[in-house]
């Protein structure tokens, strides 16, 4: 007799995990917003000022990671600063070459004159955290030994400037890059410099409902689902969102204080359902005196700027993402 599986839990249109331990990741939802989280094969040749390639950096484990190389333009400094990306998804859902983030990482290659490297994260509740943390600050540390030309990669070791390296991360990949940024302390990635770390409306939570929470509109990127579902797939046996990689700020955290971290541009929505939870930390990293900056989008929504239908509807929501790119990009000039 053949077992039929069972859908044990499941996060609406995107995640099923059925009764014996798989999990279905295909999209149930509207299908008309199905190709956002379609994967985009990579190309070698320029399309639109960009290239693309996928990498393997560990043979063993098969960690990967997506390049976007920017075309050279003639005023263009002889290398470009690197920007290592950790995509969002709960650490339950995403890949790096997803419609979502081709769109707006070779926009932000484009715009800021860097080049990106998009890390293949493993996925919850397959690779519980901090799995995912692990692949970020292995691509890092990958990083740092084409710097030391211990390792090889041409695109990289041609164009790019490694005394200019940082980090950025969508939602929960904005958890990535704080706790990446935060091991990084404690390392010596010379002659690398890790210059600065760019959360973008990062999963910050804890158990205890915020404010926002239970008052700002759910979106389509995010809802109360989502949040307690994934969290409950990716965190450790036994954890709560108390954990230091959701809740940095909370008492089960390091203290910022002995954190060596470089610049921070923290970038918000305003209405952004975990914004309490989000602006604490911003208080926490300002109580400890860490350099940190806040660039808020005014009357968005978690993760506005990868809807590619509302960015290309919405005058507002267009407007938003064009300056959230230029002010990504001002930030790394500055650093």
């Amino acid at each position: 007799m053949v077992h039929e599986k069972r859908v044990v839990d499941e996060v609406s249109g995107w995640l099923r995990f059925y009764d014996d331990g798989s999990v279905d990741r295909t999209w149930t939802g509207p299908p008309e917003v199905k190709f956002m989280s379609e994967s985009v094969p990579s190309h070698h040749h320029f399309v639109d000022g960009v290239a693309t390639a996928d990498v393997t950096i560990n043979n063993v484990s098969d960690l990967r990671v997506r390049i976007y190389l920017p075309e050279k333009n003639l005023d263009d400094p002889d290398k470009f600063p690197v920007v290592l990306h950790f995509h969002g998804g709960g650490f339950c859902i995403s890949r790096a070459d997803w419609f979502m983030y081709y769109n707006m990482y070779t926009r932000l290659a484009r715009s800021t004159r860097a080049i990106f490297v998009s890390v293949y994260l493993r996925l919850a509740p397959e690779n519980k955290l901090p799995d995912a943390c692990d692949d970020g600050f292995e691509a890092l540390l990958w990083l740092s030994s084409l710097a030391r030309a211990e390792s090889h990669e041409w695109w990289l070791n041609q164009h790019a400037d490694f005394s200019r390296v940082f980090l950025i991360g969508d939602s929960s990949g904005g958890n990535i890059v704080h706790e990446v940024a935060a091991r990084a302390g404690h390392v010596d990635l010379s002659p690398m410099k890790l210059s600065g770390a760019i959360p973008i409306h990062p999963g910050f939570v804890r158990s205890k409902r915020s404010r926002s929470e239970l008052e700002q509109p759910e979106s389509p990127f995010l809802t109360l689902d989502m949040v307690d579902k994934f969290l409950s797939f990716a965190l450790p046996v036994n954890c709560t969102k108390d954990h230091p990689i959701t809740c940095p700020m909370g008492q089960s955290a390091a203290p910022m204080e002995g954190l060596k971290l470089p610049p921070v541009l923290l970038c918000l929505a305003e209405n952004d359902l975990i914004w309490d939870t989000e602006m604490e930390y911003y208080e926490a990293m300002k109580k400890a005196k860490k350099e940190v900056e806040l660039l808020i989008s005014p009357g968005m929504g978690h993760s506005f700027y990868l809807n590619k239908i509302a960015v290309d509807l919405d005058p507002n929501t267009s407007a938003q993402t064009t300056c959230l790119i230029q002010g990504i990009g001002e930030f790394i000039k500055k650093h």
